[in-house]
């Protein structure tokens, strides 16, 4: 799909495609603290969930009041017996009625050049209640069908649900979709009748956000590795049915450190982005679509 010149417009590199615009600004960054580095957050009803990599794995509970997020005082631990089980969390699928998955990254060298994926399979409802894995972890996958990461969300295609994931590096990067209801009893990706399709897509994907009501599939990502940030909105159906992403909007921001999470609001005029950094690592982002 050919794009125009690309320019900017409130702080936003707006590319602009023959068909599809979108513009958007970031009108509030503030400060979470407890969350470590923050890997990603997660929004389920009236509620936001956000995860990073403390001392352990941790998620904590807010829910939005006007442009700012109100801690509700509920900690989680991804931990069994205090032991720390997910310790970078990054990924979380939640649907209502669908098996519950949390990604993992586990650094295989100290140069951090090896890693080894995992989708944990969980209670929800149960580690909520209890806000430990223990007795929670059904589970523990690995995705060796990845190259580099896993970072499971549900989508929907021809009127089913999957969990897709995607890749972090610059080479051979994909999106794949796998069958939730056959994720959740293997013990490996690669396992029969786990992956249902895959495409491929651009480099150092942190996490995926899916806008049911549009079928848009938002890569959320760098610029370059480990830095700046990126949102690109993908129509899923096309990019399936090609092989490789089919892009609908850049967005480019001028922010330099890590973006790793995305989601919008009940307004799909309003966004809540996060970042690994200790300060300002939340964001607010208010965007204008195309009529």
């Amino acid at each position: 799909m050919k794009l125009s010149t690309p320019f900017f417009v409130f702080g936003f590199l707006l590319i602009i495609t023959s068909s599809h615009s979108i513009s958007g600004r970031i009108s509030k960054n503030f400060t979470l603290d407890s969350l470590g580095a923050c890997q990603g957050i997660s929004h389920q009803n009236d509620k936001f969930y956000l995860y990073g990599d403390r001392e352990v794995g941790v998620m904590r509970e807010y829910i939005l009041n006007e442009d700012s997020l109100i801690y509700q005082h509920k900690e989680y631990r991804f931990t069994i017996k205090n032991k720390n089980v997910i310790k970078h969390p990054t990924g979380l699928a939640y649907h209502k009625g669908m098996p519950t998955f949390i990604g993992n990254s586990v650094r295989q060298n100290a140069e951090g050049s090896l890693w080894k994926a995992i989708i944990y399979n969980i209670n929800w409802k149960g580690f909520l209640k209890t806000r430990t894995l223990d007795g929670n972890l059904i589970n523990t996958i690995e995705d060796d069908a990845c190259i580099q990461g896993t970072r499971p969300e549900y989508i929907q295609y021809k009127g089913k649900w999957f969990v897709a994931t995607a890749d972090y590096g610059n080479k051979n990067n994909e999106v794949r979709l796998y069958d939730p209801n056959v994720l959740a009893r293997v013990n490996k990706t690669s396992d029969k009748n786990v992956l249902f399709k895959k495409f491929t897509c651009s480099p150092w994907v942190q996490n995926l956000h899916w806008i049911a009501n549009q079928g848009i599939l938002v890569l959320i990502q760098n610029q370059i590795e480990g830095k700046k940030w990126r949102l690109t909105f993908l129509d899923l159906e096309k990019s399936l049915e090609t092989g490789h992403e089919s892009t609908l909007k850049i967005v480019d921001t001028d922010k330099a450190d890590e973006l790793e999470g995305f989601t919008l609001t009940d307004a799909q005029e309003k966004g809540i982005a996060v970042s690994s950094s200790r300060k300002s690592n939340v964001s607010i982002m208010n965007f204008e679509w195309d009529k």
